[in-house]
Order: C-alpha cells, then structure tokens, then sequence
C-alpha cells in the first residue's frame, strides 16, 4: 500500500493551493516545467517574487477575455502576455478582471508572445477554471521543474496527469440517503453524491418510487443560489426548480438532480462578477465572455452518472435545453420525451430569457 498521492490528488491538491494563492508547478515531459500564480488570488509579495526570476513573466489568458482586451492571440485559444517590467498588482488584476473595463478601458497595448509552445499555460487556465477562479495566470518557464518543486515546498503535476483528470469526468459515489417530506411530496428522498476528486457534492431527489424500468419524469437542474434560495428575479431558476418538483408530485414519481454548477458552471463568485457586468448593460454570454469563460462551462455527464447509478436508463427529461438532452443520448440515457418546463417572464428576466432562445438555443 501507498501513501503517495495519486494523479487525481496531485491535481486536487494543486487547484486547492491556487485558490489560497500559493504559485504550481506544471512539468512537461522533459523535465522542464511552467510556474503558475492564479491573479485572481496573487499578492504583492508573490508577484514580486515572480518579476525577480531571470525568465520573463507572462500573463495567460483566455482567448474570449484576449479578445475583449484587443490582444494578439497567437496560440488559437488562448493569449501570452508578455509582463510589462513596471507592471504592479492593480494592472495585473485590471488585465484579468473586466470589471472596471467600461471606465479604464486602455489597458494596453499588449505584447503578446508569438512562437513557442502554450500547452502547460492552457493547462494552467483550465486548472484555475476547475478552482472557480478567473481564468487568468501568471507563468515562468522553469527548466529544473520538479527540483525547484521540491526545493521551494511547492505542489507539482505533470502535464500528461493534469490533462487526463481536467478532461475526465469523475465518478460519483453516495455518501449518504435519507428520507424527506417536502411541500412538493411528502413521498421524498435526498440522496448525496461525492466525486472522488473531492470535488463539490451533488444531490439527487427522488419522489416516491419511480419504476426503474420505465422511463422516469427527471430534471436536470443547476443549482442557483440567487434564484432558489433568495428568489432572484432576474432569472428564471427558482420557478423553474417549484414547478418541476410540484410535477413529479402530482405525478407520484420522479428524480430531480440538483448540480452543483452554478452560473453555468463559473461558480457563485464569477457568476455575480457577470452580473455586474451585465448591470453595464451586457447580456448573460456577453457578460461571460468578457470574464474569459465560454457561454456555458457545465458539464452534464454528471446527470448521467447519477441517473445510472440510480438504476434509470431512460427518462422524460424537463428541460428547455437541448443540450441536456444530446448530452444524455451521448452518455447513453435515452430521452423518450422533452417536457417543456416554461415559466412566466417578468420585466428583470425578460432579457435574460430573450437571449437564452436566441444564443444559447432554448426552447422557449
């Protein structure tokens, strides 16, 4: 038996120390390797302590925040900036950050790095994506990666580990199950999963005793902490969650998995970055592109997982979104029916709903 971490808890422990703003290490196949510092979580001190490296500091970013910034993009989908020498803090984080883009809007000019390799940066966003982070770094190439690892008690991944687990969808196992009578159903169960990347829980909610056999009346809901707890108006997630546990109450039977994806999978904290943003007057995909994510970063295979693991193999899926339900026929759930689940509009979502029917394809 081993105490070593394995792939998956190398990566784990790495997007965990980017979130308290610790700097990584990515190694590449020949021993060389790439410093990493989310911006959104660095300090003074750290930044420092990069610019004094006799390597040139670059700044990675997306190619959707690059675009925003009038970046050259040289590496199809992502940017590397070089960093100014007199760069500071504020500009470092103005650079990743689009929220006070409207009032300070010259950034620039930037020059961006145009040969070379990228992939241990993208890499790195791909890592703070996973962290709900800004999808912005600060990298120094670093030619002895794993000693320099271990010399300065930094954690450290190698390319081809970090590549395989962000890609992979990670199994679910439950935790726990108990029963709960709920205003929808008193006939309730909770049901809790747990990836085994440690990453966030998901929960799934039976009502009654759905046929394993039959297909099942399912939703597959993101979890909106605006709109399902504080009853936002400016979407329509909250309504959306009532109406779709009162059907399967009345029905008698049925699963509704709530996901832990908020703001379509940028996490709670990017998610109220874009609604400031779109307090500026841009919409919901406009908003996420200027924070450097694409429209939607969800990932619905988890649904998947759970419906399997739950013992269903076909449903009748509540969703306006044929997205969910390609993705369940890919992951080999059948659909045998799309329930619309419409709700009213009101005048703070009627935009939000607009723009969802017209870029993001829902049925509405």
């Amino acid at each position: 038996m081993s105490l070593l971490p394995s792939s998956t808890e190398r990566v784990a422990r790495a997007r965990a120390d980017l979130r308290v703003g610790l700097p990584v290490v990515i190694t590449d196949q020949s021993g060389s390797g790439l410093l990493v510092l989310a911006i959104e979580t660095a300090t003074k001190e750290r930044l420092a302590a990069l610019q004094a490296f006799e390597q040139q500091v670059e700044l990675a970013i997306t190619s959707r925040r690059a675009e925003t910034l009038k970046a050259s993009i040289y590496h199809t989908d992502i940017a590397c900036i070089l960093l100014p020498d007199d760069a500071n803090l504020t500009w470092v984080k103005a650079v990743a950050d689009p929220q006070d883009d409207l009032y300070a809007p010259m950034k620039g000019p930037f020059t961006s790095r145009r040969g070379g390799e990228a992939k241990l940066h993208r890499l790195a966003l791909d890592l703070a994506k996973s962290a709900q982070l800004l999808p912005a770094v600060l990298a120094v190439a670093i030619p002895q990666a794993s000693s320099f690892a271990a010399e300065h008690h930094l954690s450290t991944v190698a390319e081809t580990e970090a590549e395989a687990d962000l890609a992979a969808h990670h199994h679910l196992h439950p935790v726990a199950a108990a029963r709960l009578p709920m205003a929808a159903a008193e006939a309730g169960r909770l049901r809790i999963f747990r990836p085994k990347n440690g990453g966030v829980e998901h929960y799934a909610i039976e009502i009654g005793r759905p046929d394993r056999n039959a297909p099942v009346l399912a939703r597959l809901h993101s979890a909106c902490f605006t709109g399902d707890v504080l009853g936002s108006l400016k979407c329509d997630c909250g309504p959306q969650l009532h109406k779709a546990l009162s059907e399967m109450g009345k029905a008698g039977a049925g699963v509704l998995l709530y996901l832990n994806q908020e703001g379509r999978g940028i996490g709670l904290a990017n998610k109220m970055r874009a609604y400031s943003l779109q307090d500026q007057g841009f919409d919901t995909v406009e908003a996420n592109h200027r924070l450097g994510f694409e429209d939607d970063e969800r990932d619905f295979r988890i649904g998947a997982d759970l419906l399997r693991q739950m013992g269903f193999s076909s449903v009748r899926l509540m969703t306006n979104n044929p997205r969910k339900t390609a993705m369940m026929e890919a992951e080999g759930i059948h659909v045998t029916e799309r329930v619309p689940l419409v709700i009213e509009t009101n005048r703070h979502n009627a935009g939000y709903l607009d723009v969802k029917r017209k870029k993001s394809g829902h049925l509405l």
